[in-house]
């Protein structure tokens, strides 16, 4: 009878498992190697990775992109692949853009402002409150020396970059002194990431007026490109890979309208006059920046209150 120590079969059982481990791995490179990832290339397992055709015809504004120039169509390319393969940040904007996209249309259409500057906000802040490292603050990313200079109310206690329709009116008022200056849109709409001064610079150094002519900072001379194609994916986002039910859009947010031209000294209290909470009151007014209200001699203020059924998601979706 064989006696076989413990020890070396203990040993046995450890060198077979290794062997086995290294045959299943050296199997799996051998399936990687037989169908390599790449551009234009599939697997079973990951997601297809390609580029995308450019339309025949691009506008912004009511003013034709030149996709004949090779540098044009390359700068749109380059834009289209970042915010296709930008896979969460550009479906929350896709899914944001149905929310506030609404609120941002009837200022522009109230200003005579084209329909397209609202692909701007996405390039700006993707539809929310952001705040920059510079200070540059809410959906048009003011700054609050330029805020107050427009009349803006920027103080501890209130802020009105945070507030969608009032940061979109100063950005119309922008664009409108903008277009009588340079006399087309697209330069406008450029000379909000650039600012004029930067703009008549270059012109001056350059002796052009259209902005695909004009070598412009790396920031300006991408921005209109960025928000052709946030038009382009959050208008068509199958055709840009994002396969999103319209049930997941975030619905718009109903709300109704309270004037108040007093001291409010506590939004929780006041909020439960109207049958809300605080946290509610806050997600509707963010440009209310302290639990409290102490506004200025003679002004009045807009505060949004929830409407019935706001906060309940089912409700909300038969309200849109």
């Amino acid at each position: 009878m064989i006696k076989i120590n413990r020890k070396t079969l203990l040993t046995a059982f450890v060198l077979t498992g290794t062997i086995i481990i290294i045959l299943s791995i050296a199997q799996s490179f051998k399936g990687f190697n037989d169908k390599p990832v790449g551009l234009h290339q599939t697997t079973d397992t990951l997601y297809n990775i390609k580029s995308f055709n450019l339309p025949d015809e691009v506008i912004f504004a009511g003013e034709k992109m030149p996709l004949d120039n090779f540098d044009t169509r390359e700068s749109l390319e380059r834009e289209i692949l970042t915010s296709a393969y930008r896979h969460s940040s550009t479906i929350l904007i896709i899914m944001r853009a149905n929310r506030y996209l609404p609120l941002i249309e009837k200022v522009l259409k109230k200003n005579n402002v084209p329909d397209d500057f609202k692909y701007l906000v996405a390039a700006e802040s993707e539809y929310s409150n952001m705040v920059s490292p510079a200070g540059a603050t809410g959906f048009w990313q003011i700054m609050p020396e330029t805020g107050r200079e427009e009349g803006m109310e920027i103080n501890t206690v209130v802020d009105e970059r945070y507030d969608v329709e009032k940061s979109t009116q100063f950005a119309c008022d922008y664009f409108l002194r903008s277009y009588e200056k340079y006399g087309n849109w697209t330069l406008a709409a450029a000379s909000y990431n650039g600012g004029r001064n930067g703009i008549d610079e270059q012109i001056d150094i350059q002796h052009e007026r259209n902005y695909y002519d004009l070598l412009l900072t790396e920031e300006t001379a991408r921005y209109i490109f960025r928000a052709v194609a946030y038009k382009l994916v959050i208008t068509d986002p199958q055709n840009y890979g994002f396969k999103i039910a319209k049930k997941d859009l975030f619905p718009e947010l109903k709300y109704y309208e309270v004037k108040v031209d007093t001291a409010i000294t506590d939004f929780s209290d006041f909020a439960r006059k109207f049958g809300t909470n605080y946290k509610m009151l806050k997600i509707l007014n963010p440009w209310l920046r302290k639990p409290y209200l102490t506004p200025k001699p003679h002004k009045e203020y807009q505060i949004k209150i929830p409407s019935e059924g706001m906060r309940n998601f089912d409700k909300l979706e038969t309200m849109n």
